[in-house]
């Protein structure tokens, strides 16, 4: 079968599946895109939204009448204009009446219409009262004064408009979320102060730029006092794009000792925020915390308090956790799609939605007085009618009574037209007072300076624009609002590690010549004491914080990082460490280091070549680690030196010929990685031969003391004995006394 339509035999219509689907699809399509999910930019809202709210106009329910149950509500606009379940209209309505999630209500409602802990828990219709706004009549005001086009609804018994005419861009202010067809929308909301200034911006200057129309509408404005902290530069790019996101974030201060938040950002829930604290503390993710309140009541509306243990917490800290983390502080996307004048869903720049507006606006306008001056030439040809009747009253009320068919006897004895005639026909009895004379007279002065005034101001695109900037600033006047939501850059919010939330106790971390690790706690342990396996012995320790990482460097040079807190217990005889980390095949561990990222090290290889590094700039979570130390040919590394002072401090190279150099820290580099530069000469050919090597390098202030231990003998040389050993960086150095031309360590005792 063909995708063409086709008759059968028996007359029926055959169409191939095909395109049976894909045109129901299309029609579904562009019916939730056009009739459902969109806003129109003209009035900002929604068909359903648009039809409750017109619904409620018919019902007379405008802000100074009684409120009526929101059941009859509903029931008009599911039976005359919406054609859809009572549940969805009733909820479009309640949102309307929510002041925290419109930033305008178009809807006053009385009874349970939701609170911002849950916007669901409203009442049902039948328990609910509502009437309109002061605000809505800014969409309904000139409704029936010829400003839109009127369509059938939908099953063709009554008409319902087009679309409301809005006297400001209440696409902007009230904002809206949708899922259609392929597409979405996410309008936030705005103050109307703003948006008038720019709107009157663009009628007054048509090619204004968004930065330019930003220096008026500054962010969107929620209807929250929590802070918007998205940079300026972000906000601008969403205006020209349409397309964005925010951030918003709790405003708190400190009150005594505790932290008490003030505002939520738009539509998070204070019981939700307190239910991801309290579940964070109960995972002991929050040690600093010890209690928490909801304090929220009608005169504080959102009071949350968080009590912390002690009052050596660090508050900023603890609430950038907590916006990192918690509700505290979200996230909006923005989506500036509607439905354009030209009937068309789109997504449009801030210039662009202005302009049509005030398009759509202009256009509004323009009818509304060429409808009110219609009405005025009406009244005035009508006037005129009765003048003439009043000025020849005997002979009128003659014709009436003597002729069958008075009307055109009147229209042609005194050349009146079948209106006019008709007008006089109709006319009571107490009309034909004589002081009705002078008040027809008075009637039609005011009508024609009417009249005049409405012709000069549609001949005028000046008089036009100007007639539509004052009544701008007039709503603006009368609804307008300082804005809510403030603009403060804040940095970055970011989550209390795991380490940062664990406790540092002090732990020495032991290494054996084998590889098995495990650590310690306390620094006053004696590594060597501890019992290993059989084979086995002690070989290096490093000590430091259990919420420090551990830092291991292998022969190869290659740097390793591993969590201290979770080492097995030195109890025990610890694990091999190749079972958290990856080091290639053959190498053995040379280093153990560990501080915060900040602390320094002095890495060297035994060719007498090393630099001082940073913690930090080792650390990675790579199990197979990260090139550090760049070894000369035939060389090895020499086991890290820890830089404890900076301040009168000297670097001091022993080699295995028993020659030693002295020289200041400062003339070693700091560097992240690399061979470094040279400390102590030794020739390449005896490094590679291992005749001569740089067996160990340390780290030593003035104050300090230098033990050399030779077999069974060691010498200690400190202050005066010091300076023979001085020289500049690279040279040979000096040899040590008779007996210590073999050395196997050297160890700094701190003055």
């Amino acid at each position: 079968m063909t995708d063409t339509l086709q008759i059968g035999d028996d007359g029926i219509e055959q169409v191939s599946l095909k395109q049976y689907t894909e045109k129901a699809y299309l029609d579904y399509s562009m019916y939730v895109i056009l009739d459902r999910a969109l806003p129109h930019v003209g009035d900002g809202l929604k068909p359903v939204q648009r039809r409750i709210v017109y619904a409620m106009s018919e019902l007379g329910l405008k802000a100074s009448a009684k409120y009526k149950k929101s059941a009859r509500t509903v029931g008009d606009v599911i039976g005359k204009f919406h054609p859809h379940g009572d549940s969805a209209a009733y909820e479009a309505m309640v949102l309307m009446a929510q002041d925290f999630s419109y930033r305008y209500p178009l809807v006053d409602g009385q009874g349970n219409w939701g609170s911002p802990d849950d916007p669901k828990s409203f009442a049902a219709m039948r328990y609910t009262e509502s009437r309109l706004t002061a605000y809505s009549d800014v969409l309904l005001g000139e409704l029936a004064q010829g400003t839109v086009d009127w369509i059938p609804n939908f099953d063709g018994t009554l008409d319902e408009p087009a679309v409301l005419p809005a006297q400001v861009p209440n696409v902007l202010l009230n904002g809206t979320t949708g899922i259609a067809v392929g597409m979405a929308t996410d309008i936030p909301p705005h103050n109307l102060n703003e948006v008038v200034a720019a709107a009157v911006r663009m009628l007054e200057k048509p090619k204004s730029t968004v930065a330019e129309l930003c220096e008026h509408v500054k962010a969107p404005d929620f209807p929250t006092h929590a802070e918007i902290i998205t940079p300026r530069d972000e906000i601008l790019a969403l205006y020209e794009t349409g397309r964005g996101g925010l951030r918003m974030r709790a405003v708190w201060d400190k009150e005594g000792g505790d932290i008490v938040i003030h505002a939520l950002p738009y539509q998070v829930s204070g019981s939700r925020v307190l239910e991801q604290i309290a579940q964070q503390m109960q995972a002991r993710k929050l040690p600093m915390v010890a209690d928490l309140r909801d304090e929220s009541d009608h005169e504080n509306p959102t009071r949350l308090v968080i009590v912390p243990r002690s009052n050596r917490v660090d508050f900023e800290s603890l609430m950038s956790h907590l916006f990192a983390t918690t509700d505290l502080e979200r996230s909006y996307r923005v989506n500036l799609n509607m439905i354009g004048t030209d009937g068309r869903p789109g997504v449009k720049g801030l210039d662009r939605i202005l302009k049509e507006w005030l398009s759509f606006r202009t256009d509004t306008v323009r009818r509304r007085l060429e409808h009110r001056l219609d009405r005025v030439l009406k009244r005035l040809h009508i006037l005129e009618g009765y003048l003439i009747a009043f000025l020849n009253i005997d002979e009128v009320i003659h014709i009436i009574r003597t002729e069958d068919k008075p009307k055109p006897a009147l229209m042609k004895r005194f050349k009146i037209t079948d209106v006019q005639a008709e007008a006089i026909l109709e006319l009571k009895l107490r009309n034909l007072a004589k002081l009705e004379e002078m008040n027809i007279r008075t009637e039609q002065d005011e009508l024609g300076q009417e009249r005049d005034s409405l012709q000069k101001t549609l001949g005028s695109a000046a008089r036009l624009k100007t007639l539509i900037k004052n009544e701008l600033l007039a709503v603006a006047q009368k609804y307008g609002d300082e804005r809510r939501s403030p603009l403060v850059e804040r940095g970055e919010a970011k989550a209390f590690s795991e380490l940062e939330l664990m406790t540092a106790d002090p732990i020495t971390v032991v290494m054996s010549e084998k590889g098995w690790i495990r650590a310690a706690k306390g620094h006053e342990i004696d590594p060597e004491s501890l019992s290993y396996k059989s084979g086995d012995r002690f070989k290096m320790s490093a000590l430091g914080r259990s919420n420090q990482p551990t830092v291991i460097l292998d022969s190869t040079g290659k740097a390793y990082t591993i969590p201290s807190h979770n080492l097995p217990s030195a109890r025990g005889q610890g694990e091999p460490v190749t079972g958290r980390i990856n080091p290639p095949s053959g190498a053995t561990f040379e280093g153990l280091m560990m501080g915060n990222e900040d602390t320094l090290y002095l890495l060297a290889s035994d060719a007498g070549y090393g630099f001082v590094g940073k913690l930090g700039d080792m650390q990675t979570k790579n199990r197979s680690g990260k090139a550090t130390l760049k070894l000369p040919k035939g060389s090895n590394v020499v086991q890290p030196a820890p830089v404890t002072v900076q301040d009168d401090a000297w670097v001091v190279a022993v080699s295995n010929e028993g020659r030693m150099l002295l020289f200041p820290l400062g003339d070693l580099p700091q560097l992240p990685r690399g061979k470094g530069n040279k400390i102590i000469s030794i020739p390449p050919a005896r490094v590679q031969s291992r005749e001569e090597f740089m067996l160990a390098v340390q780290v030593l202030s003035g104050a300090d003391a230098l033990v050399i231990y030779s077999g069974k003998r060691h010498l200690t040389l400190k202050g005066e004995d010091l300076k023979h050993y001085r020289g500049e960086r690279g040279r040979r150095g000096n040899k040590l006394p008779r007996g210590f031309q073999k050395v196997d360590r050297i160890v700094v005792e701190r003055g």
